[in-house]
């Protein structure tokens, strides 16, 4: 939720004075950055130290001011080929130390530039170090970033950022999903289809499916069991997105049509929640989540650990010291972050189903999970026809 003004000269705006309020009454005090008004959302850290573009565009991100960890943000410069989506998503934007001039060779205008453009509320001089050790003790919470000459007074400040919608209880993969479905033809060989729901897909997902031979028919967050098999798919794909997945009653009613035919899936992110309430786990809000393209995970199926890109504030709740009795065979926890032991994956053991909690699509990066892009592959080669299509 932001409103906003441009402003005509940036040297004039970056002087204009910027106020960061947390809903438990915590002040921070910066310059503006961005576009100059007013934005509420749910403040959270991501530990990345490059990929800003990616983490702006990924609507997984829809309805949160994102605080950068990184002290210097914006040295490349904003391109034409990163982003993840048509938009940037987050809802506010929060940075300690921006470049003052980009400097990279597909570089096409500054991210201040870009921020300002799209209308997206942030702000800089912030002692993010502080602001993050303040949220990963008390946890992510509702936020305001306040901008301009005229700014609101603290009690109004933090009486409007009590009256922001909170995340738990979010509905929100629709908000950001096509409305109407699209096609990533393969590159090169067509090998398989797959039916994607996009509950908030970034671009290099079905990109990563298209290398390996795969045309993608991207479908709303909407679409039906119907509207999947109408497209006669090898596999089905669940995506990443935003929102609580208590709310997804909707996704994971379809897909428990898909695993009652024993279609292959692969989930990633919002998709791994999905497939833990249609297994029968539960889901649960973490303190701060995981957001950052460095968080270490542990394959339990190979004992690998890998470098994982991640942005997510929720989990499943799934046993890790067991194999689970699901509606459609036995489960088991197939992947776990090493810093909490928070359920990063899982595995279906009597038909071809799997989930992972991070991005393997590695954009920005890194690239240890893009086997799981040929692990899903391998699942289509092998699966038998007979009940995999409508």
């Amino acid at each position: 939720m932001t409103t906003s003004t441009q402003g005509n000269a940036s040297q004039r705006q970056k002087a204009l004075p910027a106020v960061l309020v947390l809903e438990d009454g915590r002040v921070f005090h910066g310059r503006a950055y961005g576009a100059v008004g007013e934005t509420f959302g749910e403040a959270v850290f991501s530990t990345g130290m490059t990929g800003y573009q990616e983490t702006l565009t990924d609507p997984s991100y829809h309805r949160q001011v994102v605080v950068m960890t990184a002290p210097h943000v914006g040295n490349t410069g904003v391109n034409d080929e990163d982003p993840e989506s048509k938009r940037i998503w987050v809802a506010g934007y929060v940075v300690r130390d921006p470049a003052r001039v980009p400097s990279n060779w597909r570089s096409r205008r500054s991210l201040d530039e870009e921020l300002r453009t799209q209308g997206v509320v942030g702000i800089s001089g912030v002692d993010t170090r502080a602001l993050t050790r303040h949220l990963r003790e008390r946890g992510a919470m509702r936020v305001g970033i306040f901008s301009g000459n005229a700014l609101p007074d603290a009690g109004t400040m933090l009486a409007e950022v009590r009256q922001a919608p909170e995340m738990k209880g979010a509905n929100l993969a629709a908000e950001v999903a096509t409305k109407e479905p699209y096609v990533v033809p393969a590159i090169g060989e067509k090998k398989f289809t797959v039916a994607a729901v996009d509950l908030g897909i970034k671009g290099m997902t079905p990109h990563r499916m298209a290398e390996r031979g795969i045309e993608v028919h991207v479908l709303p967050a909407t679409a039906t069991a119907e509207d999947i098999y109408a497209v006669n798919p090898d596999g089905v794909f669940f995506s990443n997105g935003p929102g609580d997945p208590a709310t997804a009653d909707g996704p994971v009613a379809v897909m428990r049509e898909v695993l009652a035919r024993k279609t292959p899936l692969f989930g990633i992110c919002f998709g791994n929640q999905i497939l833990g309430r249609a297994l029968g786990f539960g889901t649960y809000k973490l303190k701060y989540g995981h957001r950052g393209i460095n968080q270490p995970v542990q394959d339990r199926t190979t004992g690998k650990v890998e470098v994982t890109a991640h942005n997510h504030g929720f989990a499943v709740d799934a046993p890790l010291d067991k194999v689970s009795e699901t509606p459609y065979g036995r489960a088991e926890v197939s992947h776990v972050c090493l810093n909490d032991n928070v359920v990063e994956g899982l595995q279906l053991l009597d038909q071809p189903a799997f989930s992972v909690q991070y991005h393997p699509e590695a954009a920005a990066g890194p690239h240890d999970a893009a086997y799981l892009f040929d692990r899903f592959t391998s699942l289509m080669n092998t699966a038998p026809m007979e009940g995999q299509r409508a």
